[in-house]
């Protein structure tokens, strides 16, 4: 991992880029932590770092205030990232499928998000192996948001993982809904009831599905972009219950 800039934010937040290989990712503890504290990874959508900067600082604004690190990275094909032909294809095809008003066939959704899982979440894996080798970081891990079928392999593959606040928010391939009988962390999960771009039917499908013996789905009225503030503070007890 190489640091590539160092701000000092307002609150007494330490904000760094860095880059691990070709991954761009940015890292926040607070300025004054003395001893290591837990770690939080901000999933976010392949919408590219810049522009989603606004909601993960806020976001890791609100993990440092509760004791913990935050750090998140840029997914494949995203932001700076070099694209996928097939990737930009299948969300074409998928823009189209919705347009057209009709159901969204499996084949483009596992087109989409499938290569996506299976090259994002090594790379999730590679990224935690350094930032706990960082002496301001120790375990637990917790994970939050973004795709949340990466969210699902994660919370399957990574036993450093303890728990996970996931967004109901995207689509998923059924083997992702078979994977997810083998999660077995505690899972915070959120819904927008109304969300435009996500079948319910689905979301609720996926949230049975998860073998955790402790998992709660918190479901707010409004659309995609509409979570209340008090969903997210309710995300961070979650997470207090469970990474101290």
């Amino acid at each position: 991992m190489y640091f590539t800039s160092e701000h000092r934010l307002d609150g007494g937040v330490r904000e760094r880029e860095f880059t691990l290989g070709e991954i761009p990712g940015i890292l926040w503890t607070a300025a004054s932590a003395s001893t290591p504290v837990p770690l939080i990874l901000l999933g976010h959508p392949p919408l590219g770092l810049d522009t989603m900067y606004p909601r993960l600082v806020a976001r890791a604004r609100a993990a440092l205030a509760e004791g913990y690190a935050a750090a998140t990275i840029e997914l494949p094909w995203s932001g700076s990232r070099p694209r996928s032909a097939a990737t930009d294809q299948a969300r074409t095809d998928l823009h189209r499928a919705l347009e057209a008003g009709g159901p969204i066939d499996d084949e483009i959704v596992d087109r989409l998000v499938l290569p996506l899982v299976d090259k994002a979440v090594p790379e999730w894996r590679a990224t935690l192996d350094v930032l706990l080798s960082l002496p301001e970081i120790d375990g637990p891990v917790g994970y939050s948001g973004g795709v949340i079928a990466i969210g699902v392999r994660l919370a399957v593959l990574e036993p450093r993982i303890s728990a996970a606040v996931l967004f109901a928010g995207s689509f998923v391939p059924r083997t992702i809904v078979e994977e997810a009988r083998q999660v077995t962390i505690p899972l915070h999960v959120l819904l927008q009831w109304d969300d435009e771009g996500n079948d319910r039917q689905s979301a609720l499908d996926l949230f049975d599905a998860f073998g955790s013996t402790e998992k709660a789905l918190h479901a707010n009225m409004g659309g995609h972009a509409g979570v209340p503030q008090h969903a997210g503070d309710e995300a961070n007890r979650f997470f207090g219950r469970h990474l101290k």
